[in-house]
């Protein structure tokens, strides 16, 4: 019997916080307005780190450089039974492109405090988007050379 390979769909997260606020995308996801993380799926050819900082610039127009990830999150989705594989990593943002024209389907990327968040929790595109704050603001951290890439 030759049966697909199962594969989980690999994606990677920006955690960033300023002032209390963690910034996060507003997207348009079959005419509802969802909130997520800048976010995406990792691509051939490109690094997990490398993926982060392309999904953060594509989704809110800011630079971004990851120095810590905050956790792997396995979630098998409800309705598509998709299993989802997040890398999330928090950092600092350098610079802002204010020409730049954001990913199809990102309404806008903006700040939300925590309270926030909650109050929308129907509005999230996933479960991942409070357990990776929850963690961020538990403190957990991990070194980013727990990352190894081999040529």
């Amino acid at each position: 019997m030759n049966q697909e390979q199962w594969k989980p769909r690999v994606t990677v997260a920006a955690i960033i916080e300023k002032n209390n606020q963690f910034l996060i995308v507003e997207e348009d996801i079959n005419n509802t307005i969802m909130l997520n993380q800048p976010a995406g799926h990792w691509e051939d050819n490109e690094t997990l780190i490398e993926a982060v900082i392309r999904e953060t610039l594509e989704e809110t127009a800011w630079h971004f450089r990851p120095t810590q990830l905050v956790g792997i999150y396995q979630w098998k989705h409800t309705s598509s039974g998709d299993t989802y594989l997040r890398f999330a990593f928090t950092g600092e943002l350098l610079t802002k492109d204010e020409h730049r024209t954001l990913d199809e389907g990102i309404i806008q990327a903006r700040w939300y405090t925590k309270e926030e968040l909650l109050e929308n929790a129907d509005r999230h595109r996933s479960p991942q988007l409070m357990l990776c704050i929850d963690d961020y603001l538990a403190g957990i951290r991990i070194p980013m050379e727990i990352i190894t890439v081999v040529d």
